[in-house]
């Protein structure tokens, strides 16, 4: 359909608009946005017949060639439309590097070396801790004695940094061959032969996670915000904490005297034992947090046989869980693979697992969230749900007395004076407008966000390495196909970041999809792929699964 010249008056000035009447009120905004810089939430468009809303298709207001219509609103002020500061570059103008990170780009993949998958996964994987790739960009190797200026190509931490680095800046498949190099002179079994054919042998991924963890832990330190003093990275981000308890099974022993021993062990990694009632990551994570062992009573004066159940004392920032797929299999002397369905969560609540001191820190925490976040869902509803109600109304029906009320307001506990036939003053309902109701919301939402922010425990606060609210959202999973850890195939499914607004230097709202890393190969997943590496045969099932602590809303109401 042709466009249609109209005429918008704003503040004393004619603009010459073409309408398209196929297009819809949001459109129009955006071109008087253009024209005028007001930002479209902010215009208020007077219409005969109506008022030009966000999803009101133009096409309904039938307008005449040269007809005026009026603008009302004023520009907000820093954002008001501006030329931009740097000259706009398009995609075939950049370099390599810039393409590579702009919003939307492919993540580089890598390429296979003989048998490296498990290594290509776990470092994609790793790589979706943006402050590790913030840490190793600082980092450089430790100076000392002639002997050291041979150890840099040498130095896996140096290698993940360099490695790091180059993926970022490019598209392209990358050769991880100076890393893997690195890895193999510091954990030799990594460069064991097939028994079976040419080349080097398949490992297990989870080994080497844990000897690459255990390297950034002794090497990559970063500085505490709270003081000037430096901590491993790994300590800060990664560990957590068990409050254990080993005491003897039999009463004799208790009865003799003897005490529980209490001891605390740091962990950086979570195991979910299977066994045959083992049907949700929870069963596991609570068998791993009981075991029994042999120990000598010097009580009893023999051995016997001790329970150590531990608490969770610390919960850190990104949390490593490790199913504990494979087992030592004496007929056919390799790893065989428990094939059992385990399913887990995409948010993973751990308050049930802490001790008593931590849970009381994390339960208001965890509670408000809750409360915040259902306020938000029905905020967002009630908007959605209103703008449903109004596609296509006519808002010149509606009564002027009435404040433009629509369907879904409440009623203002106030009254309207009104005059009876008798002269007296009759009090009548009043409405409030959907803007106050808004308003009021908005004011109760951020109120509620302070308070959740009140809540947490000063201690606590001050350790910004660690969870404060003991619920985690899943950001990226370490898969095995196959029967046995020594043969199969690995992969990784990392889920994509949130866009940064170049406008407000804010985080939009992630899409809820993921990167799927096949080695070199590299493609888009919707989240059901995910629900689908609960295991249960030879197919893909998780194997590491990296939980990240999830983000609390600021009391500005920006996420943090």
């Amino acid at each position: 359909m042709a466009t249609i010249p109209i005429v918008v008056k704003h503040q004393g000035t004619k603009y010459d608009v073409e309408v398209d009447p196929d297009s819809t009120g949001e459109i129009f905004k955006f071109q008087l946005y253009s024209l005028t810089g007001v930002e479209p939430e902010r215009q208020k468009i007077l219409v005969k017949g109506g008022q030009v809303k966000d999803d009101t298709p133009m096409s309904k207001f039938n307008f005449q060639p040269g007809q005026s219509i009026m603008m009302l609103g004023t520009p907000g002020g820093k954002d008001i439309l501006a030329r931009p500061k740097e000259q706009i570059k398009f995609i075939e103008d950049m370099t390599e590097a810039e393409a590579a990170q702009q919003e939307g780009a492919i993540p580089a993949g890598l390429t296979n070396l003989g048998n490296t998958c498990y290594l290509n996964s776990t470092l994609q994987a790793l790589r979706a801790i943006p402050e590790l790739q913030n840490a190793l960009g600082t980092y450089e190797p430790q100076a000392g004695g002639a002997a050291a200026a041979l150890m840099p190509p040498l130095d896996l931490t140096k290698q993940l940094r360099d490695l790091y680095k180059y993926m970022s800046e490019t598209q392209e498949t990358y050769v991880p061959h100076a890393f893997l190099t690195a890895l193999r002179t510091a954990f030799p079994q990594f460069a064991e032969r097939s028994r079976t054919g040419p080349g080097y042998a398949q490992q297990d991924a989870e080994e080497a996670w844990s000897q690459i963890v255990t390297q950034l832990r002794q090497k990559l330190h970063v500085k505490d915000t709270s003081n000037s003093t430096e901590s491993s990275f790994v300590d800060k981000y990664m560990s957590g904490e068990f409050t254990s308890e080993l005491g003897c099974d039999e009463p004799a022993a208790r009865e003799g005297g003897e005490k529980a021993v209490v001891s605390k062990d740091t962990f950086i990694k979570l195991n979910c034992h299977i066994d045959s009632s083992t049907n949700h990551l929870r069963d596991g994570i609570a068998n791993g947090l009981s075991e029994k062992l042999e120990k000598r009573s010097e009580v009893l004066g023999r051995d016997a046989v001790y329970t150590k159940t531990s608490k969770i004392s610390r919960l850190p920032k990104y949390l490593t869980v490790h199913f504990v797929r494979f087992f030592w299999k004496r007929e056919t002397q390799k790893k065989a693979k428990i094939m059992r369905k385990v399913t887990f969560p995409h948010e993973l609540d751990l308050v049930e697992f802490c001790d008593d001191k931590l849970k009381g820190m994390l339960v208001p925490v965890r509670d408000k969230v809750r409360e915040v976040r259902k306020d938000e869902e029905d905020i967002e509803r009630a908007r959605k749900r209103r703008k449903r109600n109004l596609a296509g109304e006519d808002v010149g029906d509606i009564p002027s007395g009435k404040g433009a009320a629509k369907k879904d307001e409440k009623k203002d506990d106030s009254k309207k004076a009104a005059t009876s036939a008798d002269g007296d003053v009759e009090m009548g309902e009043t409405y409030k407008t959907d803007a106050e109701i808004d308003a009021e919301r908005d004011a109760a939402l951020l109120e509620a966000k302070k308070e959740l922010h009140a809540l947490i425990n000063p201690e606590l606060g001050k350790d910004d390495g660690a969870n404060q609210s003991g619920l985690y959202e899943l950001r990226g999973v370490v898969t095995h196909q196959g029967a046995s850890a020594d043969s199969g195939h690995y992969t990784a499914y990392v889920k994509k970041a949130a866009p940064v607004d170049p406008k407000t230097g804010k985080r939009k709202e992630e899409d809820g999809k993921w990167w799927w890393f096949n080695d070199d190969k590299v493609s888009e997943v919707t989240s059901d792929k995910i629900e689908a590496l609960a295991g249960g045969g030879e197919s893909h099932s998780a194997l590491i699964l990296l939980y990240r602590a999830i983000a609390l809303p600021a009391a500005d109401g920006t996420i943090e």
